[in-house]
């Protein structure tokens, strides 16, 4: 059962988590070529696509956790530390998205969508800052489920 549900939490992580990383990561890049050229319905309609991929798969990302508690009660491993550090950052993670990340997206196409140019380049790299740190949280995260420093668990 054990590995029944790690490799539901692999899969789910890399299926929902995994697009998520990437559509945010875009993001800023394509905000830009959405103001460097204010009437392209291309660049608006990629930025809507972006956003739609992070709050679905964010939402799906839910998974991942739910399934790595499953995974780590049935290791007995809940009270080690690099879990609760990998609880802990994958906490932030989630936070960083639902609080800052999907909002200033919103904010950006709202602007856009008014034609709201003056807080472009701010706002794109704000974006930018948050998406990298999102995923390097994440990247952590990964590591620390790799490497499991003091696992005592030898899977």
């Amino acid at each position: 059962m054990t590995k029944f549900l790690l490799s539901l939490h692999v899969l789910a992580a890399v299926l929902a988590i995994g697009p998520v990383t990437v559509a945010a990561s875009m993001f800023p890049k394509a905000l830009r070529a959405a103001h460097a050229g204010p009437g392209d319905g291309d660049a608006r309609s990629n930025l809507r696509l972006l956003h739609r991929i992070c709050r679905v798969y964010g939402t799906v990302g839910v998974a991942v956790p739910v399934f790595g508690f499953a995974t780590a009660g049935s290791l007995g491993v809940l009270g080690s530390a690099w879990l609760i550090t990998s609880i802990l950052l994958t906490a932030a993670a989630a936070g960083l998205l639902v609080l800052w990340i999907l909002p200033g997206q919103d904010s950006a196409l709202t602007a856009l969508r008014a034609d709201d140019t003056a807080a472009g380049p701010a706002v794109t790299a704000r974006l930018a800052m948050l998406t990298g740190v999102f995923n390097l949280l994440w990247a952590t995260v990964t590591v620390l489920m790799i490497v499991r420093p003091g696992s005592t668990t030898g899977a």
